[in-house]
């Protein structure tokens, strides 16, 4: 029998309460239909942010003239990825804090800086890229890159380096992904994002597959 991989939900909780960037619409949500005499079925109603949990933002979130999360291709949210601890690291991530995990690199690349993330409450000071180290992984050919705070930027920036680093190099984001029990090393990533045709980003639900080995027969 061929050995199951091994999955790691790296999604946080979504509930009424869980964090949000300051200003941001939280999740709530309330019943349309509850079981019932006369009613088969329950059926609720959420409202939220589309940046409330793990999600992919859209090149719109960051450039008036950018393409929502609907029309954006698929194919850099799925595919081997690698994950890099910096944990404690910040308040921004240096090409030093990587450095040691940049041999061959996958065209996705995931970064954890928490030791535990804090899925409760929001953090003011949450650790970012520095645009640099995003610029270095290009030039390494990632294509991808997320990390488990809410943002790649400071979350008191006003111009959004980094992100506008990755407008500039067509790259693609993931953030507030929970990696506090995944092993530093390679995996398989899927988090394809909803196919909103007209927001600026996407909830995911982001997990990580155990790669395989391949024996020849």
């Amino acid at each position: 029998m061929p050995a199951t991989p091994r999955l790691w939900d790296i999604s946080p909780p979504v509930f009424e309460g869980a964090p949000v960037f300051p200003g941001d619409t939280p999740y709530r949500q309330r019943w349309a239909a509850t079981i019932g005499p006369g009613c088969p079925v329950n059926v609720s109603e959420i409202g939220l942010s589309p940046h409330v949990g793990a999600h992919a933002d859209a090149p719109l979130h960051y450039d008036p003239d950018g393409a929502a999360i609907g029309h954006v291709d698929l194919t850099p949210y799925l595919g081997r990825c690698r994950v890099i601890h910096a944990i404690g690291r910040g308040p921004l991530i240096d090409w030093k804090d990587l450095a040691h995990a940049t041999d061959a690199l996958p065209p996705r690349v995931l970064v954890r800086t928490y030791d535990r993330a804090p899925i409760d409450r929001w953090d003011a000071d949450l650790a970012a890229f520095a645009p640099a180290t995003i610029e270095r992984l290009a030039e390494l050919g990632v294509t991808l890159i997320g990390i488990d705070t809410a943002s790649i930027d400071p979350a008191d920036s006003k111009t959004l380096d980094s992100h506008q680093v990755i407008r500039r190099l067509g790259l693609r984001v993931l953030e507030n992904l929970v990696l506090d029990d995944v092993p530093e090393g390679d995996y398989e990533l899927i988090a394809l994002p909803l196919k909103l045709v007209s927001a600026d980003a996407s909830p995911v639900r982001a997990v990580l597959r155990q790669l395989i080995p391949t024996t020849s027969p």
